[in-house]
C-alpha cells in the first residue's frame, strides 16, 4: 500500500491521482510517510492529496526548474519575509505612498529600492525610517493588502 510506483504515461498518472483522490485520511497518510520521509499528522486531506500528486508528476515529469527552485530556496532560508525582494517589482516602477501629509517616492532599482537618493535592500527599512517605527514595507506601500474581517448576516445585524 505504502509503496511508490513509477508512472511515466500520462494517462496513467492521471488515473493513479484519481485513485488517490477516492482514499479516506489514514489511507492518504500511509501512502504519504514513504514518499516524503516523515508522519503527515497535521495535514490535511486536501493537502496531502495535493503534495502526493505533485509527487507522482514530478517523479514522471521532474520537479522545478533550475530558477523556481532557486527562488524558492531562497524563501525557506529567509525567515523574515521582508528581507525577500519583491520580484514582481520591475527596475524603473515608482511607489508612492503619502504619509502624514508628505509624498514619499521610492523607485525600484536592480540593487534594492532607492529613497531620497539613498538605495535600501528592502522597502521595510524605508518604511521604517519614514515613519520612526518598525512596519511592513510592502504594506507600507501598498503593496499588500490588510485581511478584513468578513461579516456574516448573524454579525452583521448585531
Amino acid at each position: 500500500m505504502g509503496q511508490r510506483r513509477r508512472i511515466s504515461d500520462p494517462a496513467a498518472i492521471e488515473r493513479e491521482i484519481l485513485r488517490l483522490s477516492t482514499l479516506d485520511l489514514e489511507a492518504l497518510r500511509a501512502h504519504w510517510r514513504p514518499a516524503f520521509k516523515r508522519d503527515g499528522k497535521g495535514l490535511t486531506r486536501d493537502l496531502l492529496l495535493r503534495t502526493l500528486a505533485w509527487k507522482i508528476q514530478e517523479g514522471a515529469f521532474g520537479g522545478y526548474d533550475g530558477k523556481t527552485a532557486k527562488s524558492l530556496n531562497q524563501y525557506t532560508k529567509c525567515g523574515d519575509s521582508t528581507a525577500i525582494p519583491d520580484r514582481h517589482l520591475r527596475s524603473g516602477t515608482v511607489l508612492v505612498r503619502e504619509y502624514q501629509g508628505k509624498r514619499q517616492t521610492v523607485t525600484v532599482v536592480p540593487e534594492g529600492f532607492v529613497w531620497q537618493e539613498r538605495t535600501y535592500s528592502n522597502l521595510s527599512k524605508i518604511a521604517q525610517a519614514i515613519t520612526g517605527v518598525k512596519w511592513n514595507g510592502p504594506r507600507f506601500f501598498g503593496l499588500r493588502q490588510t485581511r478584513h474581517l468578513k461579516l456574516t448576516d448573524a454579525g452583521a445585524g448585531a
